[in-house]
Order: structure tokens, then sequence, then C-alpha cells
């Protein structure tokens, strides 16, 4: 993996940080992040996954139920046609639905504790992506990387916004899964995933992104026309 790295004139050598390099940490002298922040830098917005979102979207949780639904309607109808009837019935549908209900606990409980143990920040310099289960790791994504976002929003606020980064910065994408822009494998996309308020949120990584590079900065209420003038792009797609 190429660390992401922020050049020496977006962060001077002061600041302690170490701008995107991959790190394992346990414990947090800032919620989020690994190390204080240096002289300068402040908290823009912190949020996480909402953890039915990240289900259903991000591990198919529905669909997975679908398809379980469908192999159990199957499966019934062999056991029927070959005779079967009351607690004989019982017993052959037994296995398949212990099967069925534990692998999507799994998946449901995968879904939660991903949803639990991660937390995006915005900063006035930088993406921070704290993520894993059991091994908590941080990507440090400095604005200076950042080549374009991309949103995704639902009718009910929340959505998904991924962050295109230069391609000598690129993070493999199973390391990223699944905060990770599906479909995406070449040129993996970080992605603030599931959470809520992503127009806003979008707006104002719009904003900071400008400022870090010396753009104008328009107000929310220009989003549109600051993010043409930045050219960090946040098309809204309703899902």
């Amino acid at each position: 993996m190429r660390p992401v790295r922020s050049t020496p004139e977006q962060l001077p050598q002061r600041h302690s940080h170490s701008a995107g390099l991959l790190q394992e940490h346990d414990e947090e002298p800032v919620p989020g992040l690994p190390e204080e922040l240096p002289q300068g830098e402040r908290i823009l917005w912190q949020g996480a996954p909402q953890w039915r979102v990240l289900a259903r979207e991000a591990f198919h949780l529905r669909k997975l139920a679908l398809y379980f639904g469908l192999i159990g309607v199957l499966r019934l109808a062999f056991l029927v046609e070959d005779g079967l009837a009351g607690l004989d019935l019982a017993k052959g549908m037994a296995p398949f639905l212990v099967l069925a209900v534990s692998g999507l606990l799994i998946v449901w409980a995968l879904a939660w504790l991903s949803a639990r143990h991660t937390l995006y920040t915005l900063t006035n310099r930088r993406v921070v992506m704290r993520i894993g289960i059991v091994l908590t790791v941080t990507f440090n994504i400095p604005y200076s990387r950042i080549m374009g976002a991309n949103l995704r929003q639902s009718e009910a606020g929340h959505g998904d916004v991924s962050l295109e980064i230069e391609p000598a910065s690129r993070i493999p994408y199973l390391q990223l899964w699944p905060h990770a822009r599906a479909w995406h494998v070449r040129h993996p996309q970080p992605t603030l995933r599931g959470i809520q308020g992503a127009q806003e949120v979008a707006t104002l990584l719009t904003e900071a992104w400008s400022q870090a590079r010396g753009l104008r900065a328009l107000p929310s209420a220009d989003a549109g026309a600051s993010r043409q003038h930045s050219g960090l792009h946040t098309p809204a797609h309703q899902a």
C-alpha cells in the first residue's frame, strides 16, 4: 500500500500526526483520532454509519434474507412432494432453518459491530476514518490527496460520501471494506457510508477542501457553485 501523505507545504513539519499512514492503535486521546490534533487543526464534523443502513447496503442483509427465503420455499416444496408432513416435515426443515438464521445473525452482528467501531472525522485539513472491529486502524486522508467526491443520497437523508483520491495514494479495497464505494475495486474510493445528513456533510467537505487548497469558499447556500468552482464534485444520486 502506498501511504496517503500530505505535502510539506500543506502540513508543516511541526504537525505530529502521520497523515495517510495506516495506523493501529488501542487508545484515542481524541475520539476517532490516534493522536492529539496539531495546532491550528480543528474538528468540523464527526459521525458514524447507521447500522441498519450499513447492514442493508453494504452487507446486503435484505438480499440474503430473500435468498434464504427462496431456498427455504424450494426445500419445503421438495419435502412436501416426498410425502413428508407434520413432525417429519419439521425435522426436514430444521437444519436449513438453523443454518439460515445463523447466517443472517452473523451478518447482522458484523454490520452492527462495524458501525459501532467506526467513526468518521472531518477537520479543516483532512478526512480521518477510524475503522475495524478486532483491530482498530485509522486512515488519514489529507485534502491535498483528494481529487473529488461523490454523494449518494436517499430520500430519508442518509447516504454515502465517496472520496476520489489520487492514483499514487491508492488504498487496497479489502483494507477499506465495507467503507469503500461499491464496484470501484481497481481504484478504491474511501467512503463515509450510511451517514445521516449526507448532503450537509458533503457541503462541509467541499468548503473545507476548497479552503485547504486556497480556493474561494462560498457559503453553504451556494454549495453547487462552490463545487463547480473548486472541482470537488458531489452530485446527489437518489437511492
